[in-house]
């Protein structure tokens, strides 16, 4: 064998090692994936939970080197998905979820076939998105104060919409109600699209609703926007205040969508996943399309991410058990 081929062979392993190294996330050493990954998304697609699974799913392709495969599986408030994710036991599945199956639904479901932090390892905290308090345009208030004082001095008479007990539209009014005093018939909906046409129409009052989801009917003055849930107002509607600044402090709330993976997935494995999920939502014109509707890209650290998931089930599981927020049948 030549000097030249025998320093050629010698040079393989080194040239291959750093794409090992890349491949690598189990922790023993055995690179992974070794075969294509589920991406359980627990909601239809076109969803914003399935924009962002595919956002990522994309990216993690490209970067892992074997496919990333969407599975949508809608159902019962994202917990039906995500209870697949918590039951995988094959190494190769990962799932997007939200905030009712991993902070609130313990609190609404007794009986819940899979436990948030027992059966799960948070991977990243990916997107989130400020909900808004608009009215139809019949109710006489042109901020938040008017629209508590109009609520108290009709108890019972005011109704709003939301997309399900438990939900986030529902304990964002639900907190509002308890702080101030109200009183007022809950609604609830099979999504936001049928909340949106009733609000217009005048069948219901108010609601609080993902920024995206009410913008074309505000700029129509189909509906008044009255409060953001934000810490800081949002660049959609740079008007609206925040309820801070409205007169109700620390009610900062946020829809939310997160990146999770079985609980016995190894801890550099997640690591490795967060890092390739901020890649991949960090390119521009990923960022732009989730931007556009509605959201931030956040991007977190899988400790982060747990640390979130803890605050939010404390909050709204105590909002949920004082009040007694019950699941529909």
């Amino acid at each position: 064998m030549s000097p030249l081929k025998r320093r050629a062979l010698l040079a393989l392993p080194a040239l291959a090692a750093p794409a090992a190294l890349r491949a690598q996330g189990s922790g023993a050493g055995a690179a992974w994936p070794e075969r294509p990954v589920r991406v359980v998304i627990p909601f239809p697609p076109g969803s914003t939970p399935d924009i962002a699974g595919r956002a990522v799913a994309t990216h993690f392709a490209q970067a892992f080197g074997q496919p990333f495969l969407p599975e949508n599986r809608p159902g019962a408030g994202g917990n039906i998905g995500t209870d697949a994710v918590a039951k995988a036991t094959d190494g190769h599945t990962i799932g997007i979820s939200i905030n009712g199956p991993l902070s609130t639904a313990p609190a609404l479901y007794p009986n819940l076939p899979f436990d948030p932090k027992r059966d799960l390892a948070p991977v990243s905290l990916l997107l989130r998105g400020a909900q808004m308090l608009v009215v139809h345009p019949s109710v006489p208030a042109r901020d938040l104060a008017g629209f508590i004082a109009h609520a108290r001095a009709n108890p019972g008479k005011l109704s709003f919409g939301s997309v399900g007990s438990g939900s986030g539209s529902h304990l964002a009014m639900a907190d509002l109600m308890s702080r101030a005093g109200l009183e007022m018939l809950h609604v609830p909906y099979r999504g936001f699209p049928p909340a949106v046409l009733d609000l217009v129409a005048g069948r219901i009052d108010a609601m609080f609703i993902i920024a995206a989801g009410i913008l074309p009917q505000l700029r129509d003055d189909r509906a008044r926007a009255l409060a953001v849930t934000a810490e800081a107002r949002i660049p959609q509607a740079p008007a609206v205040p925040t309820l801070a600044e409205a007169g109700v402090p620390d009610a900062a709330s946020y829809a939310w969508i997160g990146l999770v993976a079985p609980a016995a997935t190894p801890a550099p494995r997640v690591a490795r996943l967060a890092e390739e999920a901020r890649r991949g939502l960090s390119e521009p014109q990923t960022r732009g399309a989730l931007e556009a509707a509605g959201f931030e890209v956040v991007a977190s650290s899988p400790a982060e991410f747990t640390r979130l998931i803890a605050a939010e089930t404390e909050r709204w599981g105590g909002l949920i058990a004082r009040l007694g927020i019950k699941a529909e049948a």
